[in-house]
């Protein structure tokens, strides 16, 4: 059994616990969480040992790894605390919210020697799996166009969002570091538009739906949705139209709730347990951390304007 602690108990943190309950090979034993409802709440329901803090986690031991789960823009300095430790570290996406962040955390990681993968939990989606291998051995001939869409069913709160780095940035990575996983190819070029419909009177700067029209180096475009109202609940599809085949999937559906992504973080805690033991990493690095956010982050600065080259 390899032990995690998780960092942080909040909407993502309780996703976690839900998918890893169940595991036998991977567990969250121990959680550590400053606020006491939801300390309290992850004690009595999922069987582990609540703190108050990070530091006193770490000093009880006791766990193999630390699973990052909080906001975004406070991921590096946890990532340090635990790095100092001397444990492999599972982080949540994005890892931080500006590049100078992601570069930190790999030189943090770098330093101390230990493990680092980044949660972007697509890459263990079966079908998502499926089809890059598809476009990997040509079987989709030429890739022209690759969509990728992602509605939540509702916003998150206005305290998330305001430390969220907005919709590109939150919702966005995934997107664009799923185009890049599947293509094998990065963004050349994009262009951006925001609605200017924010539903929460509490939040200013955070679009309530972007998208985005991008070029890769490899020729293929790919077209971004993201929102934050889909009836039903939180949808996500990829569909791919190539010069030989095409192939749709809405592989995160409201009408079967939550399992693919259940399924999907167990599958990613697998491979972290692997690769903290030494394996080599099947999810995503901070190498790709570091690539992915290029785009979106310029997206959120060019968005509502027009067409740039991505830096």
């Amino acid at each position: 059994m390899f032990r995690l602690g998780l960092v942080g108990a909040g909407r993502m943190g309780r996703t976690h616990l839900r998918a890893l309950s169940e595991s036998s090979d991977v567990r969250i034993v121990a959680v550590a969480e400053p606020l006491d409802t939801l300390r309290e709440d992850a004690v009595a329901n999922f069987d582990v040992t609540g703190y108050s803090s990070l530091a006193e986690m770490l000093a009880s031991g006791g766990i193999d790894g630390a699973l990052i789960v909080t906001p975004s823009d406070s991921h590096v300095d946890v990532i340090a605390l635990v790095a100092a430790a001397g444990l492999p570290i599972l982080c949540e996406k994005p890892c931080g919210v500006t590049a100078e962040d992601t570069r930190r955390a790999q030189s943090i990681v770098r330093d101390a020697g230990v493990a680092l993968q980044i949660g972007y939990w697509r890459r263990f989606v079966p079908e998502l799996q499926e089809i890059r291998d598809g476009i990997a051995d040509g079987s989709f001939g030429d890739v022209l166009t690759l969509s990728c869409l992602q509605w939540d069913g509702e916003p998150p709160s206005a305290a998330f969002r305001s430390r969220s780095g907005g919709v590109f940035i939150d919702m966005g990575v995934h997107e664009f570091d799923q185009a890049r996983w599947m293509t094998g190819s990065d963004f050349t070029k994009i262009t951006a538009v925001a609605s200017p419909a924010i539903s929460d009177p509490e939040v200013t700067d955070d679009p309530d739906s972007a998208q985005v029209l991008g070029e890769t180096q490899s020729g293929a475009t790919v077209f971004i949705s993201l929102g934050r109202h889909f009836s039903g609940g939180d949808m996500a599809s990829v569909e791919v139209f190539g010069s030989k085949d095409h192939v749709q999937s809405t592989f995160l559906n409201p009408d079967d709730g939550e399992r693919a992504q259940l399924e999907a973080l167990v599958r990613q805690a697998q491979a972290f347990a692997d690769y903290a033991k030494g394996a080599p990493c099947r999810g995503a690095r901070v190498v790709d951390a570091s690539a992915a956010p290029s785009a979106p982050r310029a997206a959120s600065t060019l968005a509502p304007r027009h067409g740039a080259p991505v830096a």
